[in-house]
């Protein structure tokens, strides 16, 4: 009989281990203090609301499905461990005119909108609003998905930021596009009173020249850029908006940023919450 036990339990091993991964679900997974939104409970639903509510994103114009969907991908390169500038999330809410400030810099340790201003998007995906995205050469379109910000550098445009995309088919050929961060004098505060748009680039992220020296500085070198539209095919292809979070249910409570004005140790905190699970 105990020969008939240990059989058995050595038959379960092997077939487990012949069985395919992702066997338990087709989705990747991993661990985080956001809970998918079909996954969304009353508490964690007030947790949300309650950061939302604290930098007043809502009176910004900043959709809480757009905070949450940026949000997500921020821990998602956390876990990761790709993000050397990890305090900062911007956001490029391109489901907003071209006339209203749908950029937003945020310092996700302190809870701080740092920045909140007007940014372009490319000539052909639209003109005060973007609708229409590539990740194709001379596209002249803007890319969607999470990218991370590079070095800066000096040229035709003045001083400029790269960028890294890191969702493939989806914004990874924007450092060989050239689609970088940039000051323009076609982006400010007059065109928008006019309602002019401001879709007059060639996909790249421009900002205000009075601004774009401070924003390029503050997020430079590692930080997670967001740039969203309600794009269906995007929503639907993007494997990190399409991934689910793991849910601790005791970690409900714990709030997810310190507060600390030390970046490193926040980082270092939060990369010890966030434990990938492929």
């Amino acid at each position: 009989m105990k020969k008939l036990i240990i059989m058995c339990g050595v038959c379960f091993c092997v077939f487990s281990s012949m069985a395919p991964a992702g066997t338990n679900s087709g989705d990747k997974k991993f661990a985080s203090l956001l809970p998918s939104a079909s996954e969304e409970g009353l508490g964690v639903s007030q947790w949300i609301d309650s950061i939302y509510n604290v930098m007043h994103l809502d009176s910004l114009g900043l959709k809480k499905n757009v905070f949450f969907y940026a949000c997500k991908g921020y821990q998602y390169l956390l876990s990761q461990h790709k993000l050397s500038n990890s305090s900062l999330l911007t956001i490029c809410d391109y489901t907003q005119s071209s006339t209203h400030k749908r950029l937003y810099v945020i310092d996700m340790t302190k809870e701080e909108v740092l920045f909140n201003t007007y940014v372009s998007h490319g000539k052909n995906s639209g003109s005060e609003f973007a609708t229409s995205f590539s990740n194709k050469s001379e596209s002249h379109k803007s890319s969607l998905g999470f990218m991370i910000t590079g070095q800066t550098y000096r040229g035709k445009a003045g001083y400029s930021m790269y960028f890294e995309g890191v969702e493939s088919g989806i914004n990874s050929n924007v450092r060989s596009r050239a689609i970088v961060m940039h000051g323009s004098d076609y982006v400010n505060e007059k065109r928008a009173d006019e309602g002019a748009g401001m879709g007059r680039s060639y996909g790249c992220p421009a900002v205000p020249y009075n601004e774009h020296k401070k924003i390029i500085d503050a997020i430079k070198g590692g930080s997670c850029f967001f740039a969203y539209a309600d794009d269906k095919w995007y929503v639907t292809t993007s494997k990190i908006l399409q991934a689910k979070f793991n849910w601790p249910a005791a970690a409900l409570p714990q709030p997810l940023f310190t507060g600390t004005s030390n970046a490193e140790s926040s980082a270092e905190q939060n990369s010890q919450r966030v434990a990938v699970t492929f």
